[in-house]
């Protein structure tokens, strides 16, 4: 097993969801997103701040994999769906690969 490599990819975006006037519709778009993000790119993803912000939210996605390459990949495909989505605006965005 020490032969393995492995690495870890952690997209984190600040996102805006202007049509959102309750934590309520909040809750609805980020499932919506957050289950075709996954069926799609077969990532992780958690809301990890501004879970009182009706229209803010900070989504963190990971993924585990022997290929930077395809970690780079996938997670930057994450990263391109949802700036097209047209519920959401991106605020922010970072990066890291592990």
């Amino acid at each position: 097993m020490k032969d393995a490599t492995v690495h870890i990819g952690v997209l984190y975006l600040e996102i805006f969801i202007p049509l959102s006037g309750s934590l309520k519709s909040k809750r609805s778009v980020l499932k919506s997103l957050k289950d075709r993000v996954r069926s799609r790119f077969n990532v992780s993803v958690a809301e990890v701040g501004a879970h009182d912000k009706w229209q803010r939210s900070v989504l963190a996605f990971g993924a585990v994999s022997s290929d930077k390459t395809h970690l780079d990949r996938a997670l930057q495909g994450v990263l391109s769906f949802v700036q097209e989505n047209h519920e959401v605006e991106l605020i922010s965005h970072s990066l890291e690969i592990l």
